[in-house]
């Protein structure tokens, strides 16, 4: 299967965004993909820097403007996409929404993010009520996708959930990057671990897995920090960790990459750690901590 991958840089300018993310996925599309993921909140900048009440008059319902021009563009393509919206399912209660769009343009499904950060820089959880659907995964046309999103990249427990409810592929939209302030070594260990962690998961599950991270410098609009140089670098990796593309650190970029869905089940019968899970011992797990108090 053929897939593309597309990080871009975002400005103010929400229709512009919309706009040149279309014209990419086009050129995706020319290059024969038939899935195509987009990047984190790819319509506007990445808002969650400050906490601006201001900012909810952004949010859409689903069905809304947004399903309605990429479910259109997705049946005149013929394409598979993975979406992520800012939703407003209801007066005060927002999530932050991968939607995926079947090719005949109808939404496949939908997952609401998990796992809801609150760092400097990343006050998501002033803006993003928790998903309360599960971590079920997508039936589409070129396959069963595992969406998770973002800060969801960091937890086993997500992408386990996705595989073991039949997911044949782990997808990853994704807004991460460098404070200013941080020294070079520390932000090569941190865009490191977020890499490895991944590419744990793809292996630890038997499967491929696609990360499509932005790009490009936004300020910080209450000039607090210098902003988050998000660090691109969208990669795919297959069911032994091995980097199958990867993308540029620095600025926008795009790939078309072939992902062979039947390297799962020969990886697995090398590897069978879904076989050898001790179900019976793992209870605990439901547990915050163990530690006693």
């Amino acid at each position: 299967m053929k897939t593309g991958m597309i990080q871009q840089r975002n400005t103010a300018d929400t229709e512009d965004n919309i706009t040149r993310l279309e014209e990419k996925i086009r050129k995706c599309t020319s290059a024969g993909a038939e899935l195509i993921v987009l990047q984190e909140l790819h319509n506007s900048l990445y808002f969650c820097q400050t906490e601006n009440p201001d900012i909810f008059d952004l949010a859409e319902t689903i069905p809304g403007p947004s399903t309605e021009r990429f479910g259109k563009l997705a049946e005149e393509l013929k394409v598979v996409i993975v979406t992520s919206l800012f939703e407003k399912r209801a007066p005060g209660l927002y999530h932050n929404t991968a939607v995926v769009f079947e090719k005949d343009g109808s939404i496949a499904g939908k997952y609401r993010k998990m796992h809801i950060p609150d760092d400097p820089a990343y006050y998501e959880k002033f803006y993003f009520t928790p998903g309360d659907s599960g971590f079920e995964p997508v039936r589409t046309s070129v396959g069963i996708l595992g969406v998770l999103v973002c800060w969801d990249q960091w937890f086993p427990e997500a992408a386990r959930l996705m595989t073991l409810k039949g997911a044949d592929l782990l997808v990853y939209p994704t807004a991460i990057g460098w404070e200013s302030n941080d020294s070079d070594g520390e932000k090569l260990r941190q865009q490191d671990a977020w890499q490895t962690v991944q590419r744990g998961h793809a292996i630890a599950n038997g499967l491929h897995l696609i990360a499509v991270n932005r790009t490009g410098h936004e300020t910080d609009p209450s000039g607090q920090t210098n902003g988050i140089r998000f660090w691109g670098h969208s990669f795919a990796c297959g069911p032994q960790g091995e980097i199958i593309a990867q993308l540029n650190d620095d600025g926008e970029d795009m790939a078309v990459v072939e992902i062979d869905m039947n390297r799962s089940e020969q990886v697995r019968r090398w590897w069978p750690f879904l076989r050898d899970r001790r179900i019976d011992a793992y209870s605990e797990l439901t547990k915050r901590i163990l530690i006693s108090d």
